[in-house]
């Protein structure tokens, strides 16, 4: 007989059926290029729904979708999870209230990082769209969004974020040559915030090409 599952297999159903519907349309966007990325859903206080690594992003369906636990390790599967799992779950750990984490490849995210890699952050001020972050009632505002190192060894990047996170609100960050992870409550918070870093790094690109 088998040992019943420890999170329920209807809300696990649910997760994978909003990061599929969703990442598709990412992916159609070019936003996923060569199988990169990862998106992930929380189950419950113990149990996160995450991408398989490797899949097409493009072409996902409910095998490609698999349970972590809080610590990024498998539950109740033989899949794979991506080597970035840690970045997740690190995030929900954290916070309770955290729901979903999106981490796409954009060309515009992955220029932006090169650019941006040397001052460690891309400032965004005075923009309309920076009220799309939970939180933001005025445009008269600013943040900056870090921009990290890029680097196989995730125990030392997850630090560095804890450390940002220590310091200051954020709803998003950028790995240099690499892509962007935004998240939030749920799914679309966590598609707004991604989809609001997109248009505002591609106005930074924009603005950097005219002024010279």
């Amino acid at each position: 007989m088998n040992s019943p599952l420890p999170y329920d297999p209807q809300r696990l159903a649910h997760c994978a059926g909003e990061i599929i519907v969703n990442v598709r349309e990412l992916a159609q966007r070019g936003w996923t290029p060569a199988t990169s990325s990862n998106f992930s859903r929380r189950i419950d206080a113990q149990h996160v729904a995450i991408t398989v690594s490797g899949r097409d992003k493009g072409r996902l369906t409910e095998d490609d979708i698999m349970v972590v636990d809080l610590d990024g390790a498998p539950v109740a599967t033989q899949h794979r999870p991506s080597a970035e799992t840690l970045l997740h779950t690190q995030l929900y750990k954290r916070y309770p209230e955290i729901g979903c984490v999106l981490h796409t490849h954009s060309q515009t995210q992955t220029v932006a990082s090169r650019l941006y890699a040397g001052q460690g952050h891309v400032h965004l001020e005075g923009y309309e769209l920076l009220k799309a972050f939970a939180g933001t009632t005025t445009h008269d505002t600013e943040l900056d969004l870090p921009v990290y190192p890029n680097t196989q060894d995730m125990p030392t990047l997850a630090a560095q974020v804890d450390a940002t996170l220590d310091q200051q609100t954020l709803w998003g960050y950028l790995i240099d040559g690499h892509g962007l992870y935004a998240w939030g409550r749920d799914m679309p918070e966590a598609r707004r915030h991604l989809e609001a870093f997109e248009f505002l790094l591609g106005c930074e690109l924009e603005l950097r090409r005219l002024r010279r």
